[in-house]
Order: structure tokens, then C-alpha cells, then sequence
């Protein structure tokens, strides 16, 4: 498997993971609200559906907002860029005080079918500080726990 390319100048990471579920089901859970706000931000951060809108198709716009148990709120927008259904997802991660900044984070998701399970390749890059790209990988990487466990939630309905 290659990794995504990178764009000049461009830092990042990358995160693969393995889902217990059929590639259709981690692709809905992935890009439908009502499942989405169960999983982004982790397990211990709040994403209420009235804060959440995702328009999910080349040049739609995504926002949510997350509520952690601190009390803050944190906005996060942006906009698709590629929907490859149920295949590949390419977003944006925007400046949210300042949408028209340039500088913007671009999130590259592989859902890669492997039978009853599926890959999950999610590739992150940007302009961020570099000292920031491991807390972001590991706070990506907690979102994908609660993914994982909002996926087993739907297999046990089944």
C-alpha cells in the first residue's frame, strides 16, 4: 500500500485502523449526522446534532461544534473536496477565525473493503506546527475508539 502523497510544504500524519464492519456501514457512520455526532470529538466530548451540518458531496461544507467536559466549545468547519462513495473522502479541517485562510488542513480517508471488516486510512495534512501533529494524531486516533464502539453498537442491533 502507498501512502497518500503530501503537498510542498505540507506536515501531517497518518492513522490506519482496522473496523469490525462491512466498508458501507463505516462509510455511513463516517458521513450521516445522526451517527457522526456520536463519535467525532471521542468518547468524552459532546457533539450536539443542532451544531452539526455536513452536506456531504464535492463543495459541500461540514460544521460541528464540541462541547468537552471543561465547558469550552470547539468549532471545526470545512468543506469536501472528493466524495468517492463508499471508497475515499477528502476534506478540509478550516481556519474557523478566519474561513478565507488559505492555510487549511486537508483530511484524506480510504475506506479499503476487506469482507466483513475495513480499513480505515486517514491521512492529515497542513500548515500546523509540527509539535502539534501527535497530540492532533492521537485526538484522531480517540475519535476512531468511539467510531469503533458506535459501530459495534449498530452491528449488536442487527
Amino acid at each position: 500500500m502507498t501512502e497518500p502523497p503530501t503537498t510542498e510544504g505540507a506536515r501531517g500524519f497518518t492513522l490506519i485502523r482496522v473496523f469490525d464492519a462491512p466498508r458501507e456501514l463505516v462509510w455511513e457512520v463516517f458521513t450521516k449526522p445522526e451517527h457522526f455526532t456520536h463519535w467525532f470529538g471521542g468518547s468524552d466530548t459532546a457533539v450536539p446534532m443542532e451544531t452539526l451540518a455536513m452536506d456531504v458531496r464535492p463543495g459541500g461544507a461540514w460544521s460541528a461544534v464540541m462541547n468537552t467536559p471543561d465547558g469550552r466549545e470547539l468549532p471545526f468547519a470545512g468543506t469536501y473536496r472528493e466524495v468517492v462513495e463508499p471508497e475515499r473522502l477528502v476534506f478540509t479541517f478550516d481556519n474557523t477565525n478566519d474561513r478565507s485562510d488559505p492555510n487549511v488542513e486537508v483530511a484524506t480517508v480510504t475506506f479499503n473493503d476487506l469482507g466483513d471488516k475495513t480499513e480505515v486510512v486517514f491521512n492529515q495534512t497542513g500548515h500546523l506546527p509540527e509539535d502539534v501533529y501527535p497530540r492532533t494524531r492521537e485526538g484522531t486516533s480517540t475519535f476512531f475508539d468511539a467510531l469503533a464502539e458506535r459501530l459495534a453498537e449498530l452491528q449488536a442491533q442487527v
